[in-house]
């Protein structure tokens, strides 16, 4: 499951490098991650490693490189 993360984390940072920031449901398509929780578990790793900004407006969670 670690590998999973860690692939799914190394997407999700590839897809807000090309693209910017992005709202969860956008960054879970760009990235190619097939379910939320596999979306949270690997914006979790990022967010451990201080890699990544995560806002919320208006039930909007909005997801940017640091």
């Amino acid at each position: 499951m670690n590998e999973m993360i860690g692939t799914n984390a190394g997407a999700i940072w590839t897809a807000l490098s090309e693209n910017g920031a992005m709202n969860t449901k956008d960054l879970k398509k760009a990235a190619k991650i097939k379910t939320d929780k596999d979306l949270y578990l690997a914006m979790g790793w990022l967010l451990r490693e201080d890699k990544i900004n995560v806002t919320e407006a208006d039930k909007i969670i909005t997801v940017e490189l640091k």
